[in-house]
Protein backbone atom coordinates (compact mmCIF):
# COMPACT_ATOMS: atom_id res chain seq x y z
CA UNK A 1 0.00 0.00 0.00
CA UNK A 2 1.59 3.48 -0.81
CA UNK A 3 1.04 6.93 0.40
CA UNK A 4 0.24 9.62 -2.13
CA UNK A 5 1.75 11.96 0.14
CA UNK A 6 4.69 10.94 1.65
CA UNK A 7 5.64 7.75 -1.12
CA UNK A 8 6.15 5.26 1.71
CA UNK A 9 5.50 1.67 1.10
CA UNK A 10 3.82 0.15 3.67
CA UNK A 11 4.68 -4.25 3.94
CA UNK A 12 3.00 -6.42 6.17
CA UNK A 13 1.93 -10.36 5.91
CA UNK A 14 -1.43 -11.11 5.08
CA UNK A 15 -4.58 -12.13 6.05
CA UNK A 16 -4.99 -8.57 7.50
CA UNK A 17 -8.02 -7.90 10.25
CA UNK A 18 -9.05 -4.12 10.93
CA UNK A 19 -10.65 -3.25 14.08
CA UNK A 20 -12.44 -0.09 15.53
CA UNK A 21 -9.92 0.46 17.92
CA UNK A 22 -7.00 2.64 17.01
CA UNK A 23 -4.03 3.07 18.60
CA UNK A 24 -4.62 5.60 20.39
CA UNK A 25 -7.88 4.12 21.97
CA UNK A 26 -6.17 1.38 22.64
CA UNK A 27 -3.46 3.43 24.90
CA UNK A 28 -5.77 5.52 26.13
CA UNK A 29 -7.58 2.40 27.85
CA UNK A 30 -4.26 1.33 29.32
CA UNK A 31 -3.64 4.83 30.71
CA UNK A 32 -7.47 4.67 32.27
CA UNK A 33 -6.10 1.25 34.32
CA UNK A 34 -3.08 2.80 35.14
CA UNK A 35 -4.49 6.13 36.78
CA UNK A 36 -5.69 4.43 39.82
CA UNK A 37 -2.07 2.69 40.41
CA UNK A 38 -0.78 6.02 39.78
CA UNK A 39 -2.70 7.60 42.41
CA UNK A 40 -2.40 4.66 44.76
CA UNK A 41 1.26 4.90 44.50
CA UNK A 42 1.09 8.95 45.76
CA UNK A 43 -0.96 8.67 48.36
CA UNK A 44 1.29 5.43 50.03
CA UNK A 45 4.11 7.52 48.58
CA UNK A 46 3.47 10.87 48.87
CA UNK A 47 5.28 13.81 47.03
CA UNK A 48 7.81 12.16 45.87
CA UNK A 49 6.10 9.86 43.82
CA UNK A 50 4.13 12.38 42.01
CA UNK A 51 7.64 13.80 40.61
CA UNK A 52 9.07 10.84 39.17
CA UNK A 53 5.60 10.02 37.45
CA UNK A 54 5.26 13.48 36.09
CA UNK A 55 8.84 13.80 35.33
CA UNK A 56 8.60 10.51 33.38
CA UNK A 57 5.76 10.99 31.36
CA UNK A 58 6.93 14.71 30.51
CA UNK A 59 10.29 13.40 29.41
CA UNK A 60 9.07 10.39 27.38
CA UNK A 61 6.95 12.80 25.30
CA UNK A 62 9.54 15.49 24.75
CA UNK A 63 11.64 12.87 23.71
CA UNK A 64 9.56 11.37 21.41
CA UNK A 65 8.99 14.48 20.06
CA UNK A 66 12.51 15.74 19.64
CA UNK A 67 13.54 12.40 18.17
CA UNK A 68 11.11 12.20 15.48
CA UNK A 69 11.72 16.01 14.51
CA UNK A 70 15.44 15.00 14.18
CA UNK A 71 14.80 11.88 12.07
CA UNK A 72 12.19 14.10 9.94
CA UNK A 73 9.22 11.56 10.83
CA UNK A 74 5.67 12.51 11.21
CA UNK A 75 4.92 13.48 14.75
CA UNK A 76 3.06 11.03 16.17
CA UNK A 77 2.05 11.58 19.84
CA UNK A 78 -0.96 11.63 19.33
CA UNK A 79 -1.03 7.64 19.31
CA UNK A 80 -0.35 8.35 23.28
CA UNK A 81 2.65 5.40 23.19
CA UNK A 82 4.92 7.86 25.06
CA UNK A 83 2.47 8.68 27.21
CA UNK A 84 1.62 5.06 28.38
CA UNK A 85 5.60 4.18 28.10
CA UNK A 86 6.83 7.29 30.54
CA UNK A 87 3.99 6.11 33.39
CA UNK A 88 4.90 2.78 33.17
CA UNK A 89 8.64 3.32 33.66
CA UNK A 90 7.50 5.42 36.42
CA UNK A 91 5.70 3.07 37.81
CA UNK A 92 8.55 0.60 38.21
CA UNK A 93 11.04 3.21 39.87
CA UNK A 94 11.79 3.54 43.39
CA UNK A 95 9.54 6.69 44.65
CA UNK A 96 13.62 8.03 45.34
CA UNK A 97 14.42 8.07 42.08
CA UNK A 98 16.72 11.12 41.54
CA UNK A 99 14.96 13.51 39.05
CA UNK A 100 18.19 13.68 36.46
CA UNK A 101 18.14 9.70 36.59
CA UNK A 102 14.47 9.11 35.73
CA UNK A 103 14.75 11.75 32.80
CA UNK A 104 17.70 9.54 31.61
CA UNK A 105 16.03 6.75 31.85
CA UNK A 106 12.90 8.22 29.69
CA UNK A 107 15.48 8.96 26.88
CA UNK A 108 17.05 5.95 26.53
CA UNK A 109 13.31 4.23 26.63
CA UNK A 110 11.95 6.18 24.04
CA UNK A 111 15.11 6.91 21.96
CA UNK A 112 17.18 3.36 21.91
CA UNK A 113 14.72 0.81 22.76
CA UNK A 114 11.73 2.12 21.20
CA UNK A 115 12.90 5.44 18.22
CA UNK A 116 16.06 3.38 17.05
CA UNK A 117 14.16 0.14 16.10
CA UNK A 118 11.83 1.98 14.17
CA UNK A 119 8.44 3.57 16.76
CA UNK A 120 6.09 1.60 17.50
CA UNK A 121 5.13 -1.86 16.95
CA UNK A 122 9.15 -2.28 15.56
CA UNK A 123 10.79 -1.85 19.12
CA UNK A 124 12.32 -5.74 19.92
CA UNK A 125 12.30 -4.67 24.03
CA UNK A 126 9.35 -3.22 26.00
CA UNK A 127 10.38 0.79 26.01
CA UNK A 128 9.65 0.85 29.89
CA UNK A 129 11.98 -2.04 31.14
CA UNK A 130 14.41 -1.46 28.92
CA UNK A 131 14.73 2.37 30.66
CA UNK A 132 14.39 0.91 33.95
CA UNK A 133 17.18 -1.77 32.98
CA UNK A 134 19.78 0.66 32.02
CA UNK A 135 19.09 2.89 34.94
CA UNK A 136 19.64 -0.34 36.86
CA UNK A 137 22.80 -1.38 35.55
CA UNK A 138 24.25 2.38 35.23
CA UNK A 139 22.93 3.73 39.14
CA UNK A 140 22.65 0.25 40.88
CA UNK A 141 22.96 1.93 44.63
CA UNK A 142 19.70 4.09 43.48
CA UNK A 143 17.73 2.52 42.21
CA UNK A 144 17.87 -1.05 44.73
CA UNK A 145 19.86 -0.29 48.10
CA UNK A 146 17.43 2.61 49.99
CA UNK A 147 13.51 2.33 49.75
CA UNK A 148 11.01 4.66 50.92
CA UNK A 149 8.54 3.29 53.31
CA UNK A 150 4.91 4.17 53.16
CA UNK A 151 3.79 7.15 54.95
CA UNK A 152 0.83 5.49 56.60
CA UNK A 153 3.32 2.93 58.03
CA UNK A 154 6.33 4.93 59.78
CA UNK A 155 6.92 8.66 60.53
CA UNK A 156 9.12 11.04 57.95
CA UNK A 157 12.36 10.43 59.92
CA UNK A 158 12.57 6.80 59.69
CA UNK A 159 10.67 6.79 56.14
CA UNK A 160 13.85 5.20 54.52
CA UNK A 161 14.29 1.76 54.77
CA UNK A 162 17.26 -0.69 53.76
CA UNK A 163 15.28 -3.83 52.15
CA UNK A 164 12.77 -4.51 50.38
CA UNK A 165 10.31 -7.33 50.71
CA UNK A 166 11.84 -10.15 48.83
CA UNK A 167 14.86 -9.49 50.13
CA UNK A 168 13.37 -9.60 53.80
CA UNK A 169 11.52 -13.01 52.33
CA UNK A 170 15.18 -14.04 51.45
CA UNK A 171 16.71 -12.75 54.81
CA UNK A 172 13.63 -15.21 56.93
CA UNK A 173 12.68 -11.58 58.60
CA UNK A 174 9.61 -10.59 56.61
CA UNK A 175 7.32 -10.80 59.57
CA UNK A 176 9.82 -9.11 62.35
CA UNK A 177 8.30 -6.38 61.26
CA UNK A 178 4.43 -7.29 61.67
CA UNK A 179 4.28 -7.04 58.28
CA UNK A 180 0.39 -8.96 57.35
CA UNK A 181 -0.38 -10.40 53.91
CA UNK A 182 -3.38 -7.52 53.68
CA UNK A 183 -1.23 -5.10 54.23
CA UNK A 184 0.53 -6.13 50.63
CA UNK A 185 -2.66 -6.49 48.89
CA UNK A 186 -3.65 -3.18 49.71
CA UNK A 187 -0.05 -1.47 49.23
CA UNK A 188 1.21 -0.53 52.38
CA UNK A 189 4.93 -1.75 51.34
CA UNK A 190 8.28 -0.10 50.02
CA UNK A 191 8.96 -0.90 47.02
CA UNK A 192 8.77 0.45 43.38
CA UNK A 193 5.32 3.41 42.41
CA UNK A 194 3.53 0.87 40.38
CA UNK A 195 4.10 -2.45 42.54
CA UNK A 196 2.51 -1.21 45.72
CA UNK A 197 -1.03 -2.46 45.16
CA UNK A 198 -2.38 -5.70 44.54
CA UNK A 199 -5.98 -4.44 44.67
CA UNK A 200 -5.34 -2.03 41.87
CA UNK A 201 -3.53 -4.03 39.95
CA UNK A 202 -5.74 -6.72 39.84
CA UNK A 203 -9.12 -4.05 39.09
CA UNK A 204 -6.58 -3.05 36.10
CA UNK A 205 -6.37 -6.18 34.69
CA UNK A 206 -10.29 -6.98 35.06
CA UNK A 207 -10.57 -3.87 33.04
CA UNK A 208 -8.56 -4.46 30.82
CA UNK A 209 -9.75 -8.30 30.08
CA UNK A 210 -13.75 -6.81 29.96
CA UNK A 211 -12.73 -3.78 27.01
CA UNK A 212 -10.48 -7.04 25.15
CA UNK A 213 -7.57 -4.63 25.47
CA UNK A 214 -5.30 -7.83 26.44
CA UNK A 215 -6.68 -11.67 26.40
CA UNK A 216 -4.45 -12.64 29.40
CA UNK A 217 -3.02 -15.88 28.29
CA UNK A 218 0.73 -14.53 29.18
CA UNK A 219 -0.65 -13.07 32.06
CA UNK A 220 -2.18 -16.36 33.63
CA UNK A 221 0.73 -18.30 31.96
CA UNK A 222 3.35 -16.59 34.18
CA UNK A 223 1.57 -16.19 37.42
CA UNK A 224 0.54 -20.17 37.43
CA UNK A 225 4.60 -21.15 36.58
CA UNK A 226 5.53 -18.69 39.25
CA UNK A 227 3.14 -20.07 41.64
CA UNK A 228 3.50 -23.82 40.81
CA UNK A 229 7.17 -23.68 41.13
CA UNK A 230 6.87 -22.13 44.52
CA UNK A 231 4.81 -24.70 46.02
CA UNK A 232 6.94 -27.18 44.72
CA UNK A 233 10.36 -25.37 46.30
CA UNK A 234 8.29 -24.79 49.71
CA UNK A 235 7.92 -21.14 49.83
CA UNK A 236 4.89 -18.93 51.00
CA UNK A 237 3.53 -19.01 47.52
CA UNK A 238 0.78 -15.90 48.73
CA UNK A 239 3.77 -14.10 49.47
CA UNK A 240 5.51 -14.59 46.43
CA UNK A 241 2.20 -12.94 44.68
CA UNK A 242 1.85 -10.21 46.62
CA UNK A 243 5.06 -9.27 46.87
CA UNK A 244 7.77 -7.40 44.01
CA UNK A 245 6.92 -6.11 40.57
CA UNK A 246 5.14 -9.63 39.59
CA UNK A 247 1.63 -9.16 38.89
CA UNK A 248 2.41 -5.61 37.71
CA UNK A 249 4.49 -7.35 34.65
CA UNK A 250 1.92 -10.05 34.21
CA UNK A 251 -0.35 -7.25 33.73
CA UNK A 252 1.07 -4.61 32.04
CA UNK A 253 4.57 -5.98 30.65
CA UNK A 254 3.93 -9.18 29.19
CA UNK A 255 0.49 -8.23 27.22
CA UNK A 256 2.54 -5.55 25.56
CA UNK A 257 1.59 -6.27 21.43
CA UNK A 258 5.07 -5.25 20.49
CA UNK A 259 7.29 -7.35 21.99
CA UNK A 260 5.23 -10.32 22.88
CA UNK A 261 4.20 -13.02 20.29
CA UNK A 262 0.69 -12.44 18.37
CA UNK A 263 -0.22 -16.21 18.71
CA UNK A 264 -2.25 -17.93 21.38
CA UNK A 265 0.37 -20.82 22.27
CA UNK A 266 2.88 -18.32 21.67
CA UNK A 267 1.76 -16.55 24.53
CA UNK A 268 1.53 -18.67 26.63
CA UNK A 269 4.61 -20.14 26.56
CA UNK A 270 6.25 -16.33 26.45
CA UNK A 271 4.39 -15.93 29.89
CA UNK A 272 5.36 -19.59 31.24
CA UNK A 273 9.52 -18.71 30.05
CA UNK A 274 8.47 -15.24 32.32
CA UNK A 275 7.62 -17.06 35.71
CA UNK A 276 10.43 -19.82 34.97
CA UNK A 277 12.98 -17.16 34.97
CA UNK A 278 11.61 -15.02 37.26
CA UNK A 279 11.51 -18.29 39.73
CA UNK A 280 14.97 -18.76 39.49
CA UNK A 281 16.02 -15.40 39.51
CA UNK A 282 14.66 -15.15 42.86
CA UNK A 283 14.82 -18.89 44.28
CA UNK A 284 18.76 -18.91 43.71
CA UNK A 285 20.29 -15.25 42.45
CA UNK A 286 21.98 -12.82 43.87
CA UNK A 287 19.00 -10.23 42.97
CA UNK A 288 16.01 -10.42 44.96
CA UNK A 289 13.65 -9.49 41.98
CA UNK A 290 13.66 -11.55 38.58
CA UNK A 291 10.21 -10.04 36.52
CA UNK A 292 12.51 -7.07 34.58
CA UNK A 293 15.46 -9.52 33.38
CA UNK A 294 12.77 -12.28 32.51
CA UNK A 295 10.52 -10.67 30.29
CA UNK A 296 13.43 -8.70 28.66
CA UNK A 297 15.25 -12.02 28.10
CA UNK A 298 11.91 -13.73 26.47
CA UNK A 299 11.35 -10.85 24.70
CA UNK A 300 14.16 -11.57 22.54
CA UNK A 301 12.63 -14.85 21.91
CA UNK A 302 9.45 -13.32 20.81
CA UNK A 303 10.66 -13.89 17.16
CA UNK A 304 11.37 -17.42 17.63
CA UNK A 305 8.18 -18.09 19.15
CA UNK A 306 5.86 -16.75 16.37
CA UNK A 307 7.79 -18.42 13.88
CA UNK A 308 7.23 -22.21 15.73
CA UNK A 309 3.61 -21.34 16.83
CA UNK A 310 2.44 -19.46 13.34
CA UNK A 311 -1.21 -19.95 12.17
CA UNK A 312 -1.31 -21.79 9.16
CA UNK A 313 -4.07 -19.65 6.86
CA UNK A 314 -5.77 -21.22 3.75
CA UNK A 315 -5.93 -25.05 5.27
CA UNK A 316 -9.06 -27.13 6.10
CA UNK A 317 -8.46 -29.87 8.27
CA UNK A 318 -9.60 -33.44 6.59
CA UNK A 319 -13.30 -34.40 7.70
CA UNK A 320 -13.27 -37.24 9.86
CA UNK A 321 -14.74 -40.84 7.49
CA UNK A 322 -18.17 -41.30 8.46
CA UNK A 323 -18.50 -45.08 10.16
CA UNK A 324 -20.54 -45.98 7.34
CA UNK A 325 -18.13 -45.12 4.75
CA UNK A 326 -15.44 -47.02 6.99
CA UNK A 327 -17.77 -50.41 7.54
CA UNK A 328 -17.80 -50.12 3.66
CA UNK A 329 -14.13 -49.91 2.78
CA UNK A 330 -13.39 -52.60 5.33
CA UNK A 331 -15.62 -54.99 2.61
Amino acid sequence: MASADTNEIYLSSSPHFKKKLSTSDIMICVIISLIPICINGIVIFGIPALVTILVSTASCVLFEFLFQLATKQKIRLKDCSAIVTGILLALVLPPTTPVWMTILGAAFAIIVAKGFFGGIGSNVFNPALAGRAFMFVSFPSAMGSKWLMPHMKVSMPDAISSATTLSQVKAGDFFANGDTYLQFFLGNRAGCIGESSILWITVAFIFLMITKIIDGKATISMVAVVTILSAIAGEDVLLMLLSGGLLFGAVFMVTDYATTPVTGWGRVIFGAGCGLITFLIRKFGGYPEGVMFSILIMNAVTPFLNKITHRKYGYQKKPKAKKADKKDGAK
